[in-house]
């Protein structure tokens, strides 16, 4: 197929079979969204145009990305913030232009313009999608990192800040200044309390600033807390030639993802917010079991394949998902060691949810890739694993295939597969964490144990989690494959 022409909102009229509906009021922007990767496109972006479609309601987004990289910003603009949404499942694959996106931002260039957007009073949602790391937190006290070099920078200088608690900070400043109801912050980052850590990381730093602003925060900002779903792998030239074929123009921007899809938001949005509901996302009270159930059932194993399949060979989820001893190993650890960690309601049927997780995993159309899962280690390892294991041992649970996990992160800082082939390690830690490459397990676990940002110093001194972390290094050191075949015995330890 030939075509010189881009996507744009002049072809929308020619594109009504991939549009959510046909009829469409341009919003004006009611949402910012601080870091603009393919997750929020695929996720809050869509739910956020059909609950428009649902209810109306001026909710149109702008997003930002905060990498200082002007090339996204740049090709989403030339199409007018369209792009496409390819979903990947076992019926097959859905192409859908996606329009709420209005504006695009790149930081630091746009500085001036999206505080512009940030004091508007239509503005009344920030949202977030920029990993743990863009917290800058220090993750024991949950307090801003002072040592970080961003913050470093924004409380030298407050109006020109770099950093998610500096722009927050700043923009929330400006608003109470002028009078202006304040925004409610939503983080959609997979983090425990991603709200409440939100809320403490901003509100630290204004106190560096301003304590009466840190007050005022405290007593008048919303910082609700929420869980999101949704698979999402990178964009490859695969999603550009599939938009190409099903829409007749170019698209320099789709996303992959697969077809599922959930959002389970604490309902507090003191100056309103989209319909969500209408569009399929669970407004409840309390969102913690859902967090804890997503954060270790589906985080902790895809960590847990990530790191494995680097090692052993496998490049995709679904490849490793498909090897018998690897399928039984994560199945039996949702089973034994994770679900009995968690408290859900009566009517979240965990051992369904497992069967669920596993049969996504298993979607061979979306091929995830696990190098982008096994991503900043330092960072996820925490909350997706290491608070799990903690909750076994407190309980005097067994945690063979929990520590075997983290074994398998360790013995992936060494930089190659077990065929020797090699791999970036992409974490904001590694020089630090590949400081140690010794080939004596034991010192290279007492190494990493003694990094307190990763590793809570309680934990690392229970001898049990030791022992069994020095034998699961060991193990894997000498095959993952073989290691992973001793642990795969479907029945509880």
């Amino acid at each position: 197929m030939t075509t010189n022409a881009s996507l744009c909102r002049s072809a929308l009229d020619s594109l009504n079979d991939h549009v959510l509906a046909p009829a469409w009021r341009e919003p004006r922007i009611g949402i910012v969204h601080l870091g603009i990767g393919n997750f929020h496109r695929a996720h809050e972006a869509v739910y956020t145009e059909e609950a428009m479609l649902a209810a109306g309601g001026d909710w149109g987004i702008c997003g930002v990305t905060l990498q200082g990289d002007v090339s996204k910003r740049d090709a989403l603009m030339a199409q007018d913030g369209l792009y496409s949404v390819i979903e990947r499942g076992p019926e097959g694959v859905r192409v859908t232009v996606i329009r709420a996106l209005q504006e695009v931002l790149a930081m630091p260039h746009d500085r001036a313009r999206l505080f512009e957007l940030l004091a508007d009073d239509n503005v009344r949602i920030v949202s977030l999608t920029v990993t743990e790391k863009g917290y800058c937190r220090d993750t024991h006290t949950g307090d801003v990192d002072l040592n970080h070099a961003g913050i470093t920078h924004d409380l030298a200088h407050p109006d020109a800040p770099t950093t998610v608690p500096g722009i927050l900070a700043a923009a929330l400043r400006q608003r109470r200044d002028a009078g202006t109801p304040p925004f409610t912050v939503l983080s959609c980052d997979n983090l425990s309390h991603n709200g409440a850590a939100l809320r403490q990381a901003v509100v630290s730093f204004a106190r560096e600033v301003d304590r009466d602003l840190a007050d005022w925060i405290v007593a008048h900002v919303a910082f609700p807390s929420t869980m999101v779903d949704r698979i999402v792998p990178s964009t490859t030239d695969a999603e550009r030639e599939a938009a190409l074929h099903a829409l007749n123009v170019h698209d320099a921007a789709p996303v992959p993802c697969e077809p599922f899809r959930q959002w389970v938001i604490e309902d507090n949005f003191p100056t309103g917010r989209p319909a969500w509901e209408r569009a399929g996302a669970q407004l409840v009270d309390d969102v913690m079991p859902f967090e804890l159930a997503k954060l270790r059932m589906l985080n902790g194993t895809h960590s847990t394949l990530a790191y494995l399949s680097m090692l052993a060979g496998f490049r995709t989820i679904d490849e490793a998902i498909a090897h018998p001893p690897l399928r039984a190993l994560i199945h039996a650890m949702m089973t034994f060691e994770i679900a009995p960690t968690l408290d859900v309601p009566p009517s979240f049927d965990l051992l369904a949810y497992r069967d669920a997780l596993l049969a996504r995993y298993a979607n061979a159309a979306l091929k995830h890739r696990t190098a982008q899962i096994a991503m900043d280690g330092s960072q996820k390892i925490p909350p997706r694993l290491l608070a799990t294991i903690e909750a076994r041992l407190n309980a005097g649970q067994p945690i063979e295939r929990l520590t075997l996990a983290v074994a398998a992160w360790i013995v992936f800082l060494r930089g190659h597969a077990d065929d020797g082939t090699g791999y970036d390690i992409s974490d904001p830690m590694a020089a630090r964490l590949t400081a140690d490459v010794s080939a004596d397990p034991e010192q290279r676990v007492a190494t990493l144990l003694a990094i307190k940002e990763v590793f809570p110093p309680e934990l690392a001194r229970r001898d049990a989690f030791r022992r069994q972390l020095v034998d699961a290094v060991t193990r894997l050191e000498q095959g993952a494959r073989q290691a992973i075949a001793m642990e795969s015995n479907p029945v509880d330890h």
